[in-house]
């Protein structure tokens, strides 16, 4: 594929992720902040945002497990992942901890736990929709763009 293909490809995957909602604005806002100086900014803060969002879902799944569940750990921990999804811009997964904090604060393990899968299957989304955004760039460098 040449360049401008590639271009084309990259900028359409882009705008799709902004149109479907995985993506907003904090995440223009991270891109600008990438230079030549460090042109894999992006990619180590996205890298960083995986690994902690994986620490902190995994604890989640730990919290609500117990038999005594302790809603203000649980809501903790969902604080602090809304907190980082938001950083970079995963907006689907920033809304579905909305929705999870709603219920810790109600202290409804039935909620929690549907809020726990949805969480899941929006970072996995996510997930996916960035490695494929990063492999689209890495492909469009070594091609020349």
């Amino acid at each position: 594929m040449d360049v401008v293909q590639l271009q084309k490809q990259l900028a359409d995957y882009t705008r799709s992720l902004f149109n479907e909602g995985y993506l907003d604005d904090q995440f223009n806002q991270l891109q600008q902040l990438q230079d030549e100086s460090n042109p894999e900014f992006v990619a180590e803060v996205v890298s960083l945002f995986f690994q902690d969002s994986q620490r902190l879902v995994n604890e989640l799944a730990k919290d609500l497990e117990q038999q005594s569940v302790d809603f203000k750990k649980v809501d903790a921990h969902v604080h602090q992942l809304k907190g980082s999804s938001s950083s970079i811009g995963a907006q689907r997964v920033q809304k579905a901890c909305i929705s999870f904090r709603n219920y810790c604060d109600e202290q409804n393990i039935e909620g929690c736990l549907k809020c726990l899968q949805q969480l899941k299957n929006e970072y996995s989304l996510v997930k996916n929709k960035l490695e494929t955004l990063f492999k689209l760039e890495q492909q469009l460098l070594e091609a020349g763009g």
